[in-house]
């Protein structure tokens, strides 16, 4: 069954950070940026482990995450819903599940690990103005409304 769409792996791609939520043996949440992952095949996305003794430790003792991708500019983005177990680079399967990842950290990031997420669900994620006013509000709308709350400007391309 497929569940990353061509559509999720776009936001994938296009994504320079994503967000993990893990929970402690408490039930205590946690959410840590990770900037280095990637979509493995139709049903798994792969996340270094590159500083995230967190996020290691709590995936060991329950593997239940949720891992977001948000487009800042056109807010919207996707939650995935999965679990996670880390495979070491000492593990059988590690250089299949690290292949694309180190292709991105290169020498700059030294990968501890590779979280490999099973997804189980994917949904949409919609800032708010888009169900509240959406007669009004578009992609493009948001885009310039971003802009101007980041303080940046669009480059015009040649």
């Amino acid at each position: 069954m497929k569940t990353i769409t061509n559509e999720v792996r776009d936001a994938v791609e296009r994504s320079v950070l994503c967000w993990l939520a893990t929970n402690d043996e408490s039930g205590q949440p946690n959410v840590s940026p990770k900037e280095v992952f990637a979509v493995a095949d139709d049903q798994h996305i792969v996340v270094a482990n590159i500083a995230s003794p967190g996020s290691a430790k709590n995936i060991r003792v329950n593997q239940k995450i949720c891992l977001s991708f948000i487009d800042v500019f056109v807010q919207k983005g996707f939650k995935v819903m999965g679990t996670a177990v880390e495979v070491k680079p000492s593990e059988s399967g590690y250089a299949r599940w690290a292949a694309p990842l180190l292709e991105q950290a290169g020498e700059r990031y030294p990968i501890q690990g590779v979280f490999v997420i099973n997804v189980l669900s994917v949904r949409s994620i919609l800032a708010p103005s888009y169900r509240l006013y959406p007669c009004e509000t578009t992609e493009e709308s948001q885009i310039q409304s971003a802009l101007r709350a980041y303080g940046v400007t669009r480059h015009k391309r040649a």
